[in-house]
C-alpha cells in the first residue's frame, strides 16, 4: 500500500511538472532595445516559450485612464512561438500592453508590458 501511494505521488508531482510548461510565457520583447517612437505608427514583436494560438489570442494597448484599445496581432514567422502587433502613433506618455495568448494546448496565460514614449 505505501508502495502505491509514493508511485502516485510520484506520478502526480510529474504531471504537475508538466503542466507549468503548458502555459505560453513571454521569453523575450523587441520594447527592450527598440523604444516606440511618438507620432508614428510601430511594431512590437514578442516570443514566447511554446507555440500559440494567434486565432484565439487578444492584445491590447492600455492607455491613460485604463482606456484599452484592441490591437493587430499577426504570426512573426521566425518561429510558432512569435507574434507581432501593430502600434498606432501615440503621443509622448506611459502606456502598457495586456496580453491574453493561448498556447497550443488551450492554456491561457495573462501578461502586462508597460513602456513609456518619448519625445
Amino acid at each position: 500500500m505505501k508502495k502505491l501511494f509514493l508511485f502516485s505521488l510520484l506520478l502526480w508531482s510529474l504531471c504537475q511538472t508538466s503542466m507549468v510548461d503548458a502555459h505560453a510565457v513571454v521569453t523575450d520583447y523587441s520594447l527592450k532595445v527598440t523604444p516606440i517612437h511618438a507620432n508614428q505608427v510601430n511594431k512590437v514583436s514578442l516570443n514566447f516559450n511554446s507555440k500559440i494560438e494567434i486565432g484565439l489570442s487578444q492584445v491590447f494597448l492600455v492607455s491613460k485612464g485604463d482606456q484599452l484599445t484592441p490591437l493587430k496581432i499577426a504570426e512573426g514567422g521566425h518561429h510558432e512561438g512569435h507574434m507581432i502587433m501593430f502600434i498606432p502613433a501615440l503621443i509622448p506618455g506611459d502606456y502598457a500592453l495586456k496580453i491574453k495568448v493561448f498556447a497550443a494546448d488551450g492554456h491561457l496565460t495573462e501578461d502586462l508590458i508597460r513602456f513609456s514614449v518619448t519625445p
